[in-house]
């Protein structure tokens, strides 16, 4: 049997199962051969074919100018649900719009492979040996001018350790006593984060958000802040909140700069889709305020893939051997194969061509959001700048917790914003969805924009 014929038995099994299952409802119009075949990575014929041995089977009809469909007298069979445990969610859901997942069809498969073999074929013997915990030097002299150009920051090669990812430096900052609590934060953020603090025994004071970002005014007169045992660092998200979606205003960040310099502290900026602003260029970090008191920590989980575990931190120089220190002489660093292919990336301008690409994609992908709501849920504002990889949905009050409900019920995988609220911020809970438009195809983007707002509450809520 030719390769084609298990490929096309494989699809057609999976069509077969998604159909008797109900994931595909009787009526639902299957996408053309040639976008499923690229999202499948398969031939186009071999699409068609296992199309045709369904429409055969009876599974699917087919009808000029109407497309392939699933054939309406194909009943669902009833699935068991399984039990699950508290807090699982659904592996695979109908149309996955969670925050936080960047396009991975779009991963430059061609440009990261030709990155790697320049890079493996021009490596020193010494890139094979034990290696630095501080990260290759190709890579940190490739951060150094690429943050400089792209996001304003200040550091040289020596300042910057790479890790990988920002939840491991951030595990690294306290669980490994480079800094230690309490650490005042904002009031929305991903649980996950406050789960390793928690962990490190480190406790967070939340503060206060609005339109123009985190409160931090009050840094300085905050009682469990200011006081002599309060906190000396302060973590923000300062180009986008997460997951509220507004920037911080430049008096803001000019005043956690200056209550750093004053408490003799720190400012933790993550720069979270600092690369991701559509309406306008994006601002430049806060860490060229001040580089003696701002930790910058930043990664390619979002620009490029979550699967390539590569982060960096650039810090003030008092702190470089403090972290060494931390992440010590046996610690399970970043592959130095992608530490060398990642600075070829940046060296050779194709980082810079895919985020310029990426820009675009999801810019369009946000439009689409948006405009889609103004046609048939005018009622539901989105907030925030237009910028990173998720919006946020403004809900009537008390509404989310059933909006999430009846999203699921349409095979439509989101977060509610009170999720990410911090349980002792000091702001009242304001009913929102946080929606993801980065993760789906394209040909099941419509559709699922589609189910959400049919999942949303009326005009009355």
């Amino acid at each position: 049997m030719s390769p084609a014929g298990p490929r096309r038995a494989a699809v057609a099994a999976a069509l077969r199962e998604a159909v008797r299952s109900g994931r595909l409802a009787p009526g639902t119009r299957l996408p053309p051969y040639r976008s499923l075949a690229v999202d499948l990575g398969v031939a186009r014929n071999t699409v068609a074919d296992a199309y045709a041995e369904l429409v055969a089977e009876g599974w699917l009809t087919a009808r000029q100018g109407s497309g392939t469909r699933v054939a309406e007298r194909v009943a669902a069979k009833p699935q068991r649900v399984p039990r699950k445990a508290p807090g699982h969610r659904a592996d695979a859901p109908v149309h996955n719009l969670r925050q936080g997942q960047p396009d991975a069809r779009s991963f430059p498969r061609a440009a990261w492979a030709a990155a790697v073999r320049r890079a493996v074929t021009a490596a020193p013997h010494d890139a094979f040996a034990p290696a630095n915990p501080q990260g290759r030097p190709e890579l940190r002299r490739a951060l150094a001018e690429y943050l400089a150009r792209a996001r304003g920051v200040s550091a040289s090669p020596d300042q910057i350790v790479v890790c990988a990812g920002f939840a491991h430096g951030l595990r690294l900052i306290f669980g490994g006593g480079v800094l230690s609590g309490p650490l005042a934060v904002e009031p929305y953020s991903l649980p996950f984060h406050r789960g390793i603090l928690a962990d490190a025994g480190v406790r967070t004071i939340p503060l206060g958000l609005d339109a123009r970002g985190a409160h931090t005014d009050p840094l300085a007169s905050h009682p469990g802040i200011s006081s002599r045992r309060g906190a000396r660092a302060v973590l923000l998200t300062p180009a986008h909140q997460f997951p509220t979606g507004g920037p911080l205003h430049p008096t803001r960040r000019a005043a956690a700069v200056d209550w750093a310099r004053g408490r003799g502290g720190v400012v933790l900026e993550d720069d979270y889709d600092g690369e991701f602003r559509y309406d306008r260029e994006p601002v430049g970090a806060v860490q060229g305020l001040d580089p003696d008191h701002v930790v910058y920590i930043g990664s390619v989980s979002k620009s490029l893939s979550p699967a390539i575990r590569l982060g960096w931190m650039v810090l003030p120089p008092y702190l470089v051997d403090a972290m060494l220190a931390a992440k010590g002489l046996r610690e399970a660093w970043t592959g130095v194969t992608d530490q060398l292919a990642l600075a070829e990336f940046i060296e050779s301008g194709q980082y810079d061509k895919h985020i310029r690409r990426m820009r675009q994609r999801y810019r369009a992908r946000r439009n689409l959001l948006v405009a889609t709501l103004a046609e048939h849920a005018p009622h539901i504002p989105v907030t925030g700048i237009a910028a990173g990889l998720h919006a946020v949905l403004r809900l009537p009050p008390g509404t989310e917790a059933s909006t999430v409900k009846a999203a699921m019920w349409m095979g439509v995988a989101l977060d509610g914003l009170a999720e990410f609220r911090h349980p002792d911020s000091p702001e009242p809970h304001r009913d929102g969805l946080v929606v993801g438009y980065a993760a789906p195809p394209e040909h099941r983007y419509r559709p699922a924009l589609d189910a959400l707002c049919r999942a949303l509450p009326p005009p009355d809520g």
